[in-house]
């Protein structure tokens, strides 16, 4: 029994219906993972605790083929509300409506966003059209009192942000 005790200890656990334990297997662990970061970044103070975010977002959107762009909605103290993934894209593009944006502000009463979107090729450096992109969306929604803090590009486990980069 020890014997079995010890193999198990390298092992996360899902316990089935039945009451039965067996080894979770890799899709279930990013899954729990995932949980575990929304929980932590859902009502958190997202700006005084960006590594929460990163996280988040590099196990969100770090290993996908084809690019996402999401929203993160906060509210007037800058807590998250939700995390949106708005639009799916190929492997190098997607399109981005802006006017969309600005409804799901909105609707949710975001005081503030961080726009998010990945590379999966790999590269973090923002393309013109990224910059375009920030700067139109900064403009629509500041016509409605909503503040964009950051645009963040994940490239697998690197992350670049705009502000942080002097592009916003």
């Amino acid at each position: 029994m020890s014997q079995l005790s010890l193999s198990l200890d390298s092992f996360l656990l899902v316990r089935e219906a039945a009451g039965d334990y067996r080894p979770a297997n890799a899709d279930e662990v990013l899954q729990a993972a995932r949980r575990v970061l929304a929980g932590q970044m859902r009502g958190c103070e997202a700006l005084t605790s960006p590594q929460v975010v990163r996280d988040f977002l590099r196990v969100k959107l770090g290993a996908l083929e084809h690019e996402v762009f999401a929203v993160i909605h906060l509210d007037a103290q800058n807590r998250v509300i939700d995390y949106v993934e708005m639009f799916r894209g190929t492997v190098s593009q997607t399109s981005v409506y802006p006017r969309e944006v600005v409804k799901e502000a909105l609707a949710r009463n975001s005081a503030a966003l961080l726009l998010v979107h990945n590379h999966p090729s790999g590269a973090a450096e923002p393309s013109r059209a990224d910059e375009m992109l920030t700067q139109t969306l900064k403009s629509a929604l500041a016509l409605v009192d909503v503040r964009v803090l950051d645009h963040l590009i994940v490239a697998g486990g690197t992350i670049l942000s705009f502000a942080e980069s002097g592009l916003l």
